[in-house]
């Protein structure tokens, strides 16, 4: 309409909300946010001092008076208020203005309670959202999103590695046939590096030097050439700060309990596939998605363990929200795969 200024229309938007990071895709736009899901608030006033990269590069060096909260806990919403107050700032970031009410959908994990999902519908909702506010599950969404043809009658096996879970889904048909979820992702993976070194080296590092890493030296399965990182933390017997040569044998080590938990819920989503489609799967393969899949050497493992070949999709970390984005793209042709509080 001529003389209607654009910045008062809401926007179309898909939410990946991760216990991670949080990305925001934008119709038309493609992804414009992707930030740690990471909220610094003042512990006396409750104000808002940071969200995102900021507030987490902030982590284990503020005083008392600043809070450092992950309001997502094992892919749903921990702490309510913090969520909506960082999903607001993020989805003012993302479409650029303070009016305007966008029409938004959500992805959540397969296997959240309706209360956890409404939850994730009211956050957006309070942060901005026209109502209904849709909800896609992940599997689906990261299928979606790796380009899987999902709307045939051939099985198509998807595994989403996330910061707080291992969601894994075979879909045919365009709908999820089998769903198997275990909260063991990218956060135990880091959990399990703080345990390894206080137990191994008596050496205590944070979260932060957790994920770098494993980021840098963190695996799977056998590397070709093995690496070693200097790690610098603080004494547990004598309290004072050192540095610890480990290798990236001694980080596997690490990490196996957590990596056989992932291959153990891909196992069981095996098990629980109808014969009619595992020759499917095993002719078409698993796909693995998520920033948890970046872990080297996981496809490897995977398919060793399975005797399926394993491979990650394009762009792992972003397979959720482009996928998510695609379907928002398309609602009224992909209505099967999204629901939402009201009629479609």
């Amino acid at each position: 309409m001529a003389g209607t200024n654009p910045l008062t229309l809401g926007r179309d938007i898909a939410i990946d909300l991760g216990t991670a990071n949080t990305l925001i895709y934008v119709k038309g736009e493609g992804l414009v946010l992707n930030e740690p899901s990471y909220v610094a608030l003042d512990s006396r006033t409750g104000h808002l001092l940071a969200v995102g990269a900021e507030a987490k590069r902030m982590a284990g060096k503020v005083p008392s008076s600043v809070r450092i909260v992950r309001p997502l806990k094992e892919g749903v919403i921990a702490d309510f208020e913090v969520c909506e107050r960082m999903l607001k700032e993020f989805m003012q970031t993302a479409i650029r203005a303070r009016w305007g009410r966008p029409r938004v959908i959500a992805a959540v994990p397969s296997e959240v309670t309706g209360v956890e999902r409404r939850a994730v519908q009211d956050a957006a909702e309070f942060a901005g959202a026209r109502r209904p506010v849709f909800i896609i599950e992940e599997p689906m969404a990261a299928a979606i999103g790796a380009g899987l043809e999902i709307h045939l009658a051939a099985a198509n096996l998807i595994v989403d590695v996330g910061g707080g879970t291992t969601e894994v889904a075979v879909i045919s048909l365009g709908g999820i046939v089998t769903a198997v979820s275990a909260r063991v992702a990218g956060d135990a993976m880091d959990a399990a590096i703080v345990a390894g070194f206080r137990k191994d080296h008596n050496l205590e590092i944070g979260d932060a030097t957790a994920e770098e890493v494993k980021k840098l030296i963190g695996s799977a399965w056998r590397l070709t050439s093995e690496i070693e990182a200097d790690v610098t933390g603080r004494d547990t017997i004598s309290g004072l700060p050192r540095a610890q040569v480990v290798s990236s044998r001694d980080v596997r080590g690490m990490l196996e309990p957590v990596v056989s938990g992932i291959v153990d819920v891909v196992r069981n989503a095996l098990e629980k596939t109808p014969p009619e489609l595992a020759a499917d799967v095993i002719s078409r393969g698993i796909v693995l998605a998520g920033g948890g899949s970046l872990l080297a050497g996981l496809p490897e493992r995977i398919t060793h363990e399975t005797g399926i070949q394993a491979v990650r999709a394009p762009e792992p970390l972003l397979a959720v929200v482009l996928g998510a984005g695609l379907t928002l793209d398309n609602l009224d042709t992909m209505r099967g795969q999204v629901s939402s509080g009201e009629s479609l």
